[in-house]
């Protein structure tokens, strides 16, 4: 078996091998419809054992491309493509089955339900932070969908995307999966098809690119995307498991997570115990000084020179407009590395208040009243996930209700994205669709609606018109 890999960089060349990988999709996609459970779950189930077996040299990869310790690889690439195949290999005999609904007052003698039907040939388009996880648990809901499917990993994180084009070689013929490999002329040339659905992950200015050329085919798409996702920390909250908690999901993947807390409103009159807590952990978990930091096996570097420039650039930018930083500060652009750094006192105008950080910087904003943060949350475009730290039902439920945003946690940071019951996405500029479990089935299946007729009542409105019949629906418009 075969994949289609891309390693040409002639446009034209480009253009005809994704062509030709994309019309080999199509007569596999119309086979696959008539697809079984069984058959869904043996592909699915090859997928998971290729990324077991390749584990070892996905951790040599990801160390080699930012550092990543084995055991974030395991616990946040890994492990979900793993809990996500599992759930559909448990589950999917019962998505598939056709859902019955009631019948309603003007379908009566009608039997209506809902058939899942694969939406056919699909691209799953992956970033560079979760290259593994964010690449397959998509792939995982796409086959469970009964579809094809062509990859586009990220190119900036190369020692990775070389395993996982072996998994897929290895595994898939490519008139079923391919990937291929490539920058962003790579994502033109797919883009510039009519597939029958787009799974995009990313930023949201590249998600405005792929949504306005999956409208010139009417194609749908699923945009996981991102923001400035807000934490809330209440004059009640247990500080020292909100500093755990918070720094744990700020600096895993060194910061650069679409969840991560971008930023913390404090209470005023517990600012000073939490970041005193904050500090504290930052060095327990880290080291006490720069150069221990630096040398920290448990901290994944910034995935290149450019971004760790930017990152760096937004701790200048903050620090020259007045801002103080509290732990950390420390750069390294050669060797890829920003200390997680924890910063205050920071003016409204610095780029760091408007710009996603996507590094390990924690802005850390005093409050005094819980109205103002809501009214600031609510200024800015809706975030991926927000976060409330509080034993105060009533603070809470102000929060939850007077906010928007894709997910949320109470007393607790990005677990939801492992909860495979619920759904995962954003809101408008954070994303649209969700995933995960039946969410992504769905999201990679069609929903048809389905009438079969047990007895013909509609004939009583066929014409001629009556004054029977006229009298049948004004009485049917009192009770609809």
């Amino acid at each position: 078996m075969t994949a289609a890999v891309l390693t040409m960089p002639e446009t034209t060349t480009l253009d005809a091998e994704v062509r030709r990988v994309f019309e080999k999709q199509f007569e596999t996609a119309i086979r696959l419809r008539r697809s079984s459970a069984d058959e869904r779950i043996a592909k699915i189930k090859k997928l998971k054992l290729a990324v077991l077996a390749h584990s070892e040299a996905l951790q040599q990869a990801m160390y080699k491309d930012f550092k990543k310790p084995a055991v974030e690889v395991d616990l946040t690439e890994i492990l979900p493509v793993v809990a996500e195949a599992h759930d559909a290999i448990r589950k999917l005999k019962k998505w598939m089955k056709p859902t019955s609904v009631w019948p309603t007052l003007l379908t009566g003698g009608l039997k209506g339900y809902i058939q899942y039907e694969p939406r056919g040939r699909c691209l799953i388009i992956a970033p560079w932070n979760y290259p593994v996880n964010l690449c397959f648990v998509p792939l995982v809901s796409a086959i469970a969908a009964g579809n094809t499917a062509i990859i586009k990993p990220s190119e900036m994180t190369p020692h990775t995307t070389a395993v996982l084009v072996k998994i897929i070689k290895e595994t898939f013929a490519e008139d079923e999966i391919a990937i291929f490999e490539g920058d962003a002329s790579t994502s033109t040339a797919l883009l510039a098809l009519p597939f029958d659905h787009i799974f995009f992950t990313g930023s949201p200015a590249v998600g405005k690119i792929v949504m306005a050329a999956a409208a010139k085919h009417l194609t749908s798409v699923t945009l996981e995307l991102g923001g400035k996702s807000p934490t809330i920390i209440d004059e009640t909250a247990d500080l020292d498991l909100a500093a755990q908690n918070i720094l744990w999901g700020k600096y895993t993947n060194g910061g650069q997570t679409c969840i991560a807390p971008d930023h913390i409103f404090v209470h005023e009159s517990v600012k000073a115990a939490f970041m005193e807590k904050a500090s504290a952990v930052l060095k327990k978990s880290y080291g006490n000084s720069d150069a221990d930091q630096a040398s920290s096996p448990y901290l994944t570097h910034v995935v290149n020179q450019r971004h760790t420039q930017r990152v760096a650039g937004l701790l200048e930018d903050a620090k020259s407009r007045g801002a103080t930083v509290v732990a950390g500060g420390g750069v390294n652009v050669a060797d890829q590395w920003v200390a997680p750094t924890l910063i205050t006192n920071i003016p409204k105008d610095a780029k760091i208040m408007s710009e996603e950080i996507f590094g390990p910087l924690l802005p850390i904003i005093g409050y005094t009243q819980l109205q103002s943060v809501v009214d600031e949350i609510n200024a800015n475009p809706k975030p991926l996930a927000l976060y409330v730290w509080s034993r105060n039902e009533a603070n809470i439920q102000k929060v939850m209700k007077e906010t928007s945003s894709g997910g949320a946690c109470i007393n607790h940071t990005v677990v939801h994205y492992l909860h495979g019951n619920l759904p995962f996405g954003g809101v408008n500029n954070s994303g649209i669709g969700n995933a995960h479990g039946i969410y992504g089935f769905k999201a990679f299946s069609h929903e048809r609606a389905v009438i079969r007729t047990r007895f013909m009542m509609a004939k009583m409105f066929f014409p001629p018109y009556s004054g029977f019949m006229k009298k049948m629906v004004r009485l049917l418009m009192k009770f609809v």
